[in-house]
């Protein structure tokens, strides 16, 4: 990695409806939210291509500080289309998958915050149980809970 100059993937971004809706569901998950703030201006617009632009962002950090999620609420332009509901084969990024201690339990949590499995728990040979779930949203996400020697 040093010779080509990468030094670490900085965040992945997911549009929202409602950062209100989405931030608990996140937190429950065991982000921390580390920063709220509204970005406008010109200046982003140059960045996203969109021209003069308003959204309010909220960063969410994975608890080893590694990762984090920039969750993106439009206020102006408006969204444009919606591929919440698209099936894990549609064309572009569709889900996070995040590393849990426990799945049983943590597709427990998430469901008190709306959360539904797109199909079912799996096990993996002897490494990995998985499953996606569809959350706040209906962010498609996928959870892995390591077996064996964690």
């Amino acid at each position: 990695m040093a010779e080509n100059k990468l030094i670490r993937m900085d965040n992945v971004g997911i549009v929202v409806e409602s950062l209100d809706n989405v931030i608990p569901f996140f937190m429950e998950l065991g982000l921390k939210l580390e920063g709220r703030a509204t970005i406008e201006g010109e200046w982003a617009g140059r960045v996203t291509g969109l021209g003069d632009q308003c959204v309010e962002i909220a960063m969410m950090v994975t608890p080893d500080g590694h990762s984090r999620l920039e969750l993106s609420q439009f206020l102006s332009p408006a969204t444009v289309s919606d591929h919440r509901t698209a099936p894990v084969n549609t064309l572009g990024y569709l889900r996070v998958m995040f590393a849990v201690e426990d799945i049983d339990e943590m597709v427990s949590r998430l469901s008190k915050h709306g959360a539904q499995l797109v199909g079912e728990m799996v096990q993996y040979q002897d490494s990995y149980r998985l499953c996606y779930i569809r959350g706040a949203e209906g962010i498609l996400i996928g959870l892995a809970e390591q077996l064996g020697n964690k």
